[in-house]
């Protein structure tokens, strides 16, 4: 009698025979490579980054550089059609002196927003995060409060008491010093006017950036120059205005940009104020009216990719100059 032997198989190889022959028709099974499991990760973030931005920034792009034929008296089907025009809408844009112009203000309103508005910011935050402060969380909200309020209602709400025949800063000022109406829809005043409202409703968000960057700072840097005989107001100029330099650089940079692309304010103005802020008196105001009352939807798309280029531009030149001339630092 013969008898039949067989080996018994231990180890990896084992193994491998076992998941072998436990699949139909004894193939390798799929296993993510460690090197793609990094980029399935990011792929949803890729994918949502080219829907939401990509997509539209080269539509726009396109859009650019398109423009309506009209043949004949522009009536009945075919009569219109849309056709390359090459770089002539961006032509248009850099030879439009009304554009420029209101890239200028734009930039005047950025000059008297930004600085008002982080100075507060940042003393606020540095005030909130004092050793003895009372009433820290009503000081938060209280601060905070205007930004959650829209800033079309807001700017509405503050038309409201520039309009002469009702606001309350006129009638206090004449009650109490006996001067006159102030106009606040004037050509120079008005940009004091618009950027109040900015100062009033982007104060408290900044604040709290700041003061959140405050709060995870080591305490062990107070202690020590608490030790060494330093005031709070040593700490706050020598130690945590030094270490919450991002923060700052990072609401520099936010701030700069919401200056190009401001519109509820000066629009809601624009609304009460009888010609006082013109329908071009911002980038935006400017392709709105192009894009949706001239129904110039192709300059309109040149216009944003202009603007868009500025923002990037002003962006990094902020980044720059905040932290060689403010800091001290070379950009990153």
């Amino acid at each position: 009698m013969t008898t039949a032997t067989s080996s018994v198989q231990h180890g990896p190889a084992a193994s491998v025979s076992l998941a072998r022959r436990g699949r139909p028709g004894g193939g390798r099974g799929w296993s993510p490579s460690p090197r793609r499991t990094p980029y399935a990760f990011i792929a949803p973030a890729v994918v949502l980054f080219a829907a939401v931005f990509l997509v539209p920034l080269g539509w726009t792009i396109y859009l650019s550089t398109q423009k309506t034929q009209v043949q004949g008296l522009g009536l009945g089907a075919g009569a219109r059609k849309q056709v390359s025009a090459g770089f002539a809408n961006y032509t248009a844009v850099f030879q439009d002196g009304e554009f420029w112009q209101s890239v200028l203000r734009a930039l005047l309103y950025g000059c008297i927003l930004i600085p008002v508005m982080l100075g507060l910011a940042t003393v606020f935050a540095l005030i909130l995060d004092a050793q003895r402060v009372r009433f820290q969380r009503f000081g938060r909200i209280a601060i905070f409060l205007p930004y959650a309020v829209p800033t079309l209602i807001g700017s509405m709400i503050w038309g409201m008491m520039y309009l002469p025949a009702f606001s309350p800063i006129n009638s206090t000022l004449h009650a109490l010093f006996g001067v006159q109406g102030i106009d606040f829809f004037g050509q120079r005043t008005v940009f004091l006017s618009v950027a109040n409202i900015g100062v009033w409703g982007g104060t408290g968000f900044n604040m709290m950036v700041l003061y959140t960057a405050l709060r995870s700072l080591p305490q062990e840097a107070y202690e020590a120059a608490r030790i060494d005989g330093a005031n709070e107001r040593q700490i706050a100029l020598r130690i945590k205005l030094p270490m919450i330099r991002p923060a700052v650089i990072m609401t520099a940079i936010f701030s700069t940009i919401a200056t190009l692309q401001v519109f509820n304010e000066p629009y809601a103005m624009h609304q009460i104020s009888y010609g006082g802020v013109s329908t071009t008196w911002t980038p935006l105001m400017t392709v709105y009216r192009d894009t949706y009352t001239a129904n110039d939807i192709y300059l309109g798309a040149a216009e944003s990719v202009v603007i868009a280029l500025l923002m990037f531009v002003l962006s990094v030149a902020v980044l720059r100059l905040t932290n060689r001339q403010i800091f001290g630092g070379e950009a990153r």
